[in-house]
């Protein structure tokens, strides 16, 4: 995938503000991947990896016994937000930082939590075998990432408009594991979830990502500029999805546990 991290950064940091308001699918995904695995399991040092606006932060407060707990986020804006619901909690240290460069020493995290973070990271490989050289022997990676059926009604609809990639383009199971597997891990587990949000209209739609911060997935990670009339005709052809008088965007979340 090619993904500009700046852009990502500015998008991200520009939301900070907006997030909260339009984030019901990241907190849903959040919830079932903190549902899916013991939450108990996760002592000592934990890594929140993507904290975005804490809303996480706070469920992993709640319900872990970790001892220390790193939030670290790519974008200043994010990290702030988070800070600001918990500067209070001592066993919080907040991180501005890249996940694709952590700024930790080798086998010093326990357990690292990830929700709708990691298909922002340009090298996903590479990612894994830093979060693998930062886990202690049998440390616990669990995080969620967006599938290749992400958005597939606004893809359809600029398909038929220009041969752009509009949108950008997932990974698949069969390549995550395998990315998992080559980086070090074991006893891999993968389910997906469909999530179908549902909007008055497409740009609405449109409106709702952009507020997540979620441009380079509209964008594709393109620089030029989409004309008014392409716009238009993508909106046209996105109509065919219309049901039930909504427009439907899906989502295909994968939940992943690893071990180190």
């Amino acid at each position: 995938m090619c993904l500009d991290k700046t852009r990502i950064k500015r998008s991200f940091a520009k939301s900070s503000g907006t997030y909260d308001k339009v984030a019901e699918l990241q907190r849903s995904a959040g919830r079932e991947l903190l549902w899916s695995v013991d939450a108990s399991t996760f002592n000592g040092t934990l890594l929140d990896l993507g904290c975005g606006t804490g809303f996480l932060t706070g469920e992993l407060l709640a319900c872990s016994a970790s001892e220390t707990l790193l939030v670290l986020d790519i974008a200043l804006a994010m990290v702030q937000a988070t800070q600001g619901k918990y500067i209070n909690e001592e066993s919080v240290r907040f991180i501005c930082a890249d996940a694709e460069y952590l700024p930790f020493a080798e086998h010093t995290i326990d357990s690292v939590f990830s929700n709708l973070a990691l298909q922002w990271c340009h090298n996903l490989e590479a990612v894994f075998k830093d979060i693998k050289r930062v886990l202690k022997p049998n440390g616990q990676l669990v995080f969620s990432t967006f599938g290749p059926q992400t958005l597939y009604e606004l893809k359809n609809a600029w398909a038929g408009v220009d041969n752009f990639n509009h949108v950008n383009s997932f990974y698949s199971q069969d390549q995550l594991v395998q990315f998992l597997e080559e980086a070090g891990f074991k006893e891999i587990e993968l389910t997906a979830t469909i999530y179908s949000p549902c909007y008055e209209t497409v740009v609405s739609l449109m409106q709702s990502l952009k507020q997540l911060g979620a441009q380079q997935v509209i964008e594709g990670g393109r620089k030029s500029i989409t004309t008014k009339s392409a716009m238009q005709q993508m909106m046209a052809a996105y109509e065919d999805h219309r049901v039930d008088g909504v427009i439907p965007a899906t989502f295909e979340v994968f939940n992943v546990i690893a071990r180190a």
